[in-house]
C-alpha cells in the first residue's frame, strides 16, 4: 500500500517565557492509504501537536510532513477533524451543522445535493429523524455521531480524531467504536486517532503507534491482528487471549515511555 501520510524527521518546540519547550524530536512515521492509525503515549507527549502538523495548522521547526505525495505547508481541505468536544453551532440544526464543511470546500455543490449527502451519513449513524433538532436537544453521544458525519461529509483523504470519545461513558463509547467501523465500511478513509484508551486503539486501529515521553519520537509500532479475520470487528474480540497479549504489550510500552519501567523500548 502507498503511504498517504508521511512524517519525516519532525522536530518541534513551543516558545515559552522560559525558553523553548521541546515537544517532538526527530519523529518519523507513516500511515498507508486506507489504514486506521491509533496514536497513544504519555499525557503531554505531543500527540495533539502531531495532528495539527498533519492538518497543516502549524509547521514543524525541522523535518517534513507529506500528504498524498505533497508536502504540507498550509491547512488542507482534504483533512477532516473531530475533537473530544463536538463544538456544534447551536443556531444551526444538526443537518445544517453537518452540511457546513460542504459550504466551505464545495461552494458550487447544490443545496439539494448537500442535503442528500448529509442525510446519507446521518442515516448511516442512526440520526435520521434528528436532523432538524438543535445540538442542545441531543445527548453527548448523538452530538458526537453528528460531529463524525460533519468531519467526513466532504469525503476527506484523512480523518483526524483527537480523543473524540474520551468524554463519553463506556457504553456510549463502545457503541461509537462500532459506528466508526460501519462508517469505514461504507465510506473508506485514512484515519489518525489520538487516544488514551488502549482498548480503543486495538479495536479501531490497523496499527497502534506508541510515542515516547516528551520530546516524543516513535517508540513502538504494533500491527494489530484483531481476532475474527476480515469484516466488521466484534467487541467480544477484546476479551480474547490475542487481544489481551496486544494490550499487555502496549501497556508495557506506555510504562517505558512514562519512565515507570526500566529497559529500552522495543522497536
Amino acid at each position: 500500500m502507498t503511504d498517504l501520510i508521511e512524517i519525516k524527521g519532525v522536530t518541534h518546540a513551543y516558545k515559552t517565557p522560559n525558553g523553548p519547550l521541546p515537544v517532538l524530536d526527530n519523529l518519523t512515521l507513516s500511515v498507508p492509504e486506507g489504514e486506521f492509525a491509533a496514536v497513544v503515549g504519555p499525557s503531554g507527549c505531543g500527540k495533539s501537536t502531531l495532528t495539527r502538523l498533519v492538518a497543516g495548522l502549524m509547521k514543524p521547526d525541522t523535518g517534513e510532513v507529506w500528504l498524498h505525495g505533497e508536502r504540507v505547508k498550509s491547512p488542507r481541505k482534504t483533512v477532516g477533524m473531530a475533537f473530544q468536544n463536538p463544538v456544534m453551532l447551536e443556531w444551526r440544526t444538526i443537518l445544517q451543522n453537518v452540511i457546513l464543511p460542504l459550504e466551505i470546500v464545495a461552494p458550487s455543490m447544490s443545496q439539494p445535493d448537500r442535503k442528500a449527502r448529509a442525510m446519507e451519513l446521518l442515516q448511516l449513524v442512526g440520526l435520521d429523524g434528528f436532523q432538524d433538532k438543535r445540538p442542545s436537544e441531543l445527548s453527548g453521544g448523538m452530538r458526537q455521531r453528528a460531529s463524525l458525519c460533519r468531519a467526513i461529509v466532504h469525503k476527506p483523504d484523512v480523518l483526524i480524531m483527537d480523543e473524540p470519545f474520551g468524554a463519553l461513558d463506556a457504553f456510549t463509547r463502545e457503541d461509537l467504536w462500532q459506528t466508526m467501523h460501519a462508517l469505514r465500511a461504507k465510506e473508506p478513509f485514512t484515519a489518525v486517532l489520538i487516544t488514551h484508551d488502549l482498548r480503543e486503539s486495538v479495536y479501531l486501529g490497523d496499527q497502534v503507534i506508541v510515542l515516547s515521553g516528551r520530546p516524543a519520537t516513535t517508540q513502538f509500532v504494533l500491527d494489530v491482528d484483531y481476532p475474527g479475520g476480515a469484516g466488521l470487528r466484534q467487541l467480544e474480540g477484546l476479551y480474547t487471549p490475542e487481544c489481551a497479549a496486544m494490550l499487555a504489550t502496549l501497556r508495557e510500552q506506555i510504562q517505558i515511555a512514562q519512565g515507570r519501567q526500566p529497559g529500552p523500548a522495543v522497536h
